[in-house]
């Protein structure tokens, strides 16, 4: 009888447990921060788009300046989107849990091989200018519009929708993905991948996000 009991009560605090984790995971509100200039009207269209698309509440944050401290002018004035990520952790706001950032500037990062050499040739790598940066796992991602520009407004905005959908996966724990039409592909800054690429998560890569959250 006693083990009937015990048997209970540790199978209640297991239920109460996996209820408190999806609670807070519907809790983690995402905090869409535009920089500058950047349209409001077209972060509220971000908020949406990863409001429905990932089942996270969003807040579209009021309009702030660029940090100084990621500017850069190694080859072209830009801003270091490694150091906008950082800024971004270290200023939370209290009532969010992520932060997706959204500017009209360039940003740039450095890339390097597997043993951390800047890649060949330097003066391509040491600053490449990028659509968009986020860690897997992390609480911060930098989109940039600077990079999918098209004369056609629509065409930008799905580019841009692609390129937020697809870092704000890697906070939620996606890698790239071999599939070439899945959102997360890796587009290699290539905007024809971009183009290509379906407004949609392949099915392993739904998977994933289903069986995590």
């Amino acid at each position: 009888m006693k083990i009937y009991v015990i048997t209970i009560i540790l199978l209640l605090v297991s239920c109460s447990k996996e209820k408190s984790i999806d609670y807070e995971f519907e809790k983690r509100i995402v905090g869409i921060q535009p920089y500058e200039k950047f349209s409001q009207d077209d972060a509220k269209l971000i908020s949406f788009v990863i409001d429905s698309f990932y089942r996270l509440e969003t807040k579209v944050l009021p309009n702030i300046p660029l940090p100084k401290r990621a500017f850069t002018k190694i080859k072209s004035p830009r801003y270091r989107a490694d150091s906008i990520i950082k800024i971004q952790n270290q200023n939370i706001p209290k009532d969010v849990y992520y932060v997706l950032g959204l500017t009209n500037e360039d940003i740039s990062v450095t890339k390097n091989d597997k043993n951390g050499k800047v890649l060949e040739p330097k003066w391509k790598y040491c600053d490449f200018g990028i659509m968009g940066l986020a860690y897997r796992h992390g609480k911060s991602a930098i989109v940039s519009k600077f990079r999918v520009k098209s004369n056609n407004h629509k065409t930008e905005m799905t580019r841009l929708r692609k390129v937020a959908i697809h870092e704000f996966g890697h906070n939620l724990g996606l890698p790239h993905c071999p599939d070439k039409k899945c959102v997360m592909t890796s587009a290699a800054e290539k905007l024809t991948t971009i183009d290509n690429e379906k407004l949609a998560l392949c099915d392993k890569c739904k998977k994933i996000i289903d069986y995590k959250y």
